[in-house]
């Protein structure tokens, strides 16, 4: 039986014409028929459609046609079935955060790669941190802090020099951005079934939102985050340049 795809692509006019040309050597179904999705673009296009097809059992194949493309794999047009075939498959659980805002209403989103405090305004954050009900830190002045999954242990967090995770571990990466108090503190390194608490200090003269995969939540005043278990989502590598594989190069560039 021929295996079905279904071809997703950004808006870019590359991502465009490569779902025209793989479209007509390969054919079309929709994502909720297929065998298989493959997502043509970088990777906030990749985050873009494992979020949208999350009820779906196909899992996500995606070829680079954007800028960074670290959740990608190299773009051919060439042998595509037979690469879907030997891919490598990597199975990723998303953080769901919970967000309380300053006027009582509450907010709820799911993130394959981090969950960010980032302060709104002009002045530091002020972060108390709990984590599973025991008081951590009683104050953290920085410009934000986030935790990350070790799929997304490459992006926002290694830019704040968070530690890259394997994606085997049972870990998730708390890192502070910018400390002022304590000074330079990094974060630490926490166990996924870990539950955590940010409080936000002084919310209306310090004002802080939370960012779940890009898409961001203003007038924070507390935030949990917590692995979740009952989501899965699956992703394909050609075989040798799975996902272990790239975190483990990614620290000897």
């Amino acid at each position: 039986m021929a295996l079905k795809i279904a071809f997703t692509a950004s808006s870019a006019p590359v991502a465009q014409t490569a779902r025209a040309v793989l479209i007509g050597r390969y054919g079309n179904v929709e994502p909720k028929d297929a065998d298989v999705i493959v997502a043509l673009g970088g990777d906030g296009f990749m985050l873009h459609t494992l979020h949208d097809t999350q009820a779906l059992s196909a899992p996500v194949y995606g070829m680079n046609r954007g800028t960074i493309g670290f959740l990608m794999n190299i773009y051919s047009e060439s042998d595509l079935v037979e690469r879907l075939e030997a891919a490598e498959r990597a199975v990723i659980n998303p953080l769901r955060m919970t967000a309380e805002h300053l006027d009582g209403t509450t907010s709820q989103a799911l993130a394959i790669n981090e969950v960010s405090l980032l302060r709104a305004g002009p002045q530091a954050a002020k972060l108390q941190i709990t984590v599973d009900g025991r008081l951590r830190m009683q104050e953290l002045v920085c410009d934000g802090a986030l935790v990350a999954t070790p799929a997304g242990s490459t992006a926002y967090n290694y830019s704040a020099h968070g530690p890259i995770l394997p994606i085997g571990a049972d870990v998730l990466a708390l890192t502070a951005m910018s400390a002022f108090r304590p000074r330079r503190w990094r974060g630490a390194l926490l166990p996924k079934s870990a539950v955590v608490q940010f409080d936000v200090l002084e919310p209306e003269k310090r004002p802080v939102m939370a960012d779940a995969d890009g898409i961001s939540h203003r007038d924070i005043q507390k935030v949990e985050i917590r692995s979740e278990p009952t989501v899965e989502h699956v992703i394909l590598f050609d075989p040798g340049h799975g996902l272990e594989e790239r975190l483990i190069s990614e620290q000897f560039n």
